[in-house]
């Protein structure tokens, strides 16, 4: 390993596949360079960032034989090693990667805090391009990336990545999580992650019946109600089927129609246009796609009363946290609901228990109730009290 400290003016050096033109950064210092891995902390640059929040560690890699470009932001490891998914996705520049990952990673942060597992927030993104396609040896440069951060990171799968995708990384480090069963590991943990959201849904619910409490065996609360999930990947798909069994009714849309004809074949889902998903008429919107579909001109437009999904980062702006609150709309926060997956990938250790991940899973419903109760009191938007007690909890750490 060779360490070498250079300036830098671009994220990625002008010659890696894929580059694009805009950038963030001014200066970047090289960490080192193995196995062809170029390895960059840029943490300092990101000072000034308006989403950075305090993060512990900023690190790219560029790796041009490979192609290769990936970002991994730690943003906390009070309350042990940062655990948090890998996200591959196509970003129109740089500036929005490196705004992805110091929100995900933050909102990891949080929902560790407020779910109980000994673990701190993290995310990594890679950057996706046509010219570099998903190989076995890039997710395996990938891994060497993660090994390199000597278990301040553990990674797992998330948008674009796969259970199968993670055996690839796990050649090249031991911090991988979310393996498949027969490995050891608790496999996707997508059915999790959907019982969580499913579990916060009927909390909603709940709270709007004017309900004492929340229990999720009370699927009662789903009679006559009509949900509309806007994203039918493997968790909005999972949610989907938790929804009909309990007796709800769907609205579905995805910008694949696969899916969309498979819910409405056996889920008796209605389609719906991704353009108008979020305005459908139903009783709960729940996003289960990528984030910043909640905005100033979406919230305005909104005809659910409750919005509670499986996507990270809804929120476009603190201040639509507030908007909802002040039109009535009970927003259940995204890293409260949606931490089924990685409740589920906590219990790995020392021997994955299924059982147990789900009883745990089933208190989302609790938690959000507490939240809705603080909200409630001090006339607050379910986001900021959320927030709150993440920021307590990862304090007390």
């Amino acid at each position: 390993m060779v360490f070498v400290t250079i300036m830098s003016n671009a994220l990625f050096p002008e010659n890696t596949p894929g580059m694009t033109s805009q950038n963030p950064l001014d200066q970047s210092t090289i960490q080192s360079e193995s196995n062809g891995l170029r390895i960059e902390s840029i943490t300092e640059s990101l000072s000034t960032h308006p989403e950075f929040d305090g993060h512990e560690e900023v690190v790219q890699c560029n790796d041009a034989k490979t192609g290769l470009r990936a970002i991994v932001a730690v943003h906390s490891t009070r309350r042990g090693p940062s655990l948090g998914g890998c996200r591959r996705w196509q970003y129109e520049d740089d500036k929005l990667a490196i705004t992805d990952v110091l929100r995900l990673s933050k909102a990891m942060s949080y929902k560790h805090a407020i779910a109980g597992t000994p673990r701190g927030g993290g995310k990594a993104v890679i950057l996706s391009d046509s010219r570099a396609a998903k190989t076995p040896n890039l997710l395996r440069s990938f891994g060497r990336f993660v090994d390199s951060l000597e278990g301040r990171y553990i990674t797992a799968e998330d948008v674009g990545i796969s259970c199968d995708d993670m055996l690839y990384v796990r050649e090249q480090t031991e911090f991988v999580s979310g393996l498949p069963n027969n490995l050891g590991g608790s496999g996707d943990p997508s059915p999790m992650t959907a019982y969580g959201v499913f579990c916060g849904v009927l909390a909603a619910l709940a709270w709007q019946n004017g309900l004492e409490q929340a229990d999720p065996c009370n699927h009662e609360v789903f009679k006559d109600r009509t949900i509309a999930v806007q994203g039918l990947g493997h968790v909005g798909f999972d949610l989907c089927r938790q929804l009909h069994a309990a007796g709800a009714k769907l609205i579905v849309a995805d910008v694949n129609m696969v899916p969309v004809e498979a819910a409405c074949k056996e889920l008796a889902a209605v389609s719906c246009s991704t353009d108008e998903i979020a305005t459908a008429e139903a009783d709960v919107y729940a996003p289960c796609a990528l984030g910043n579909v909640l905005n100033a001109d979406s919230i305005q437009k909104l005809r659910a009363k409750i919005v509670a999904g499986a996507a990270n980062n809804q929120l476009g702006t603190p201040e639509d946290g507030t908007a909802l609150h002040k039109r009535g709309i009970l927003y259940a926060p995204d890293f409260v609901i949606n931490a089924g997956g990685i409740i589920n990938i906590a219990n790995e250790q020392p021997s994955y228990n299924r059982e147990r991940a789900r009883n745990q899973t089933e208190k989302i419903a609790e938690t959000l109730w507490q939240i809705l109760t603080r909200s409630k009191q001090l006339d607050q938007p379910t986001s900021v009290v959320a927030e709150q007690l993440g920021r307590q909890r990862l304090a007390q750490s």
